[in-house]
């Protein structure tokens, strides 16, 4: 015979409506409740029908996960893991699953998410990156589909719930870093200039270099994609210049560890001869020899916040626009060191 939530109620004595608030995660019960509940779940065997539970409320309990729709990026770069890492602790949280879609073209992730809208198959959606001009948060907008976005929108800023950091001031801040240690020739490595995150940290780095009356060298900047070949080429780039730059911003540090096996090749000492600073304190910026001085942006934080934030909107369609400022932090390693 099945277990019902009647039954649970009983064992927790309870009523069957807060079994069904426990189970639903509602802020109004009580943590020793919750507990109690929880307990007489386990005790009986009781499993809640999701299934059931979502077609009678109109709810999937399914949100959407937009990644970038250069596919490489996202498999190769561990930020994307780890945001994920994120995503999955707060979905989980609420008793919600994640749907991803992705594209090799713009075209095609577009087609995606039109598609996990008009089916129905989604109850909101998080997109995993921000862009200039991008079509999906144009669709989402008009549709007035819930949706949030990790990282800063370039249009409507304070019409979309996002999660960032402040990409500007992190830049500035770590090039402020560099220039303290004597350096005024310094390289930046970035990914795709249509990126906001782009944007916004190569303003940063430009503000730097002008609060310290540096000459900004346009030869000096360089885009590539987040990954490694894309910092091996960007490096070895920037050393055909006819002045090399004896310092690098580089934006991500998938790309920065690219930059350390070509330096590396060419036998060129880090950090004696060239210094560097990346982004993300990903797990193998530690593990880089020499380990990276890298700004630790709190990725998962970045997941759990959006989904955090999505799952609000979704409980009550007249929450307010945020905007949820990460903080981030400098974590120096030996990869700099004083101008040569």
């Amino acid at each position: 015979m099945a277990i019902t939530i009647k039954d649970v109620a009983k064992q927790a004595n309870v009523a069957p409506s807060t079994v069904s608030r426990v189970i639903a995660n509602s802020p109004r019960i009580s943590e020793t409740t919750k507990k109690r509940v929880r307990d007489a779940m386990d005790d009986l065997g009781y499993h809640p029908n999701f299934i059931a539970r979502s077609l009678a409320s109109q709810s999937t309990k399914v949100i959407g996960l937009v990644l970038p729709h250069s596919s490489g990026v996202f498999f190769q770069n561990p930020f994307f893991s780890e945001v994920i890492q994120g995503l999955s602790e707060g979905v989980h949280e609420n008793h919600y699953a994640l749907q991803m879609t992705s594209g090799k073209t713009e075209f095609d992730s577009y087609e995606g998410v039109v598609q996990m809208v008009q089916g129905g198959r989604v109850d909101g959606i998080i997109l995993l990156y921000s862009m200039v001009d991008d079509k999906i948060i144009s669709y989402l907008s008009k549709r007035n589909f819930p949706f949030v976005v990790i990282g800063k929108p370039f249009d409507l800023v304070d019409k979309i719930t996002h999660v960032d950091n402040d990409n500007y001031m992190a830049a500035k801040e770590a090039t402020d870093y560099i220039i303290g240690l004597g350096h005024n020739k310094i390289g930046f490595i970035g990914g795709s200039p249509s990126l906001t995150v782009t944007i916004d940290r190569l303003q940063g780095y430009k503000e730097a270099l002008k609060a310290s009356n540096i000459e900004l060298n346009e030869d000096y900047i360089i885009h590539e994609d987040f990954l490694r070949e894309g910092g091996q080429e960007a490096v070895k780039e920037l050393l055909r210049r006819t002045i090399p730059p004896t310092a690098l911003l580089v934006t991500d540090d998938l790309m920065a560890v690219g930059v350390v096996n070509s330096l590396t090749e060419m036998e060129i000492d880090i950090p004696n001869k060239v210094s560097i600073v990346s982004f993300n304190n990903a797990l193998f910026a530690e593990m880089s020899r020499p380990p990276l001085t890298s700004i630790d942006i709190n990725i998962k934080e970045l997941g759990y916040q959006a989904v955090s934030s999505l799952i609000q909107l979704l409980k009550n369609e007249n929450e307010p626009v945020k905007r949820i400022i990460i903080p981030h932090r400098l974590v120096i390693r030996q990869s700099c060191g004083v101008a040569p």
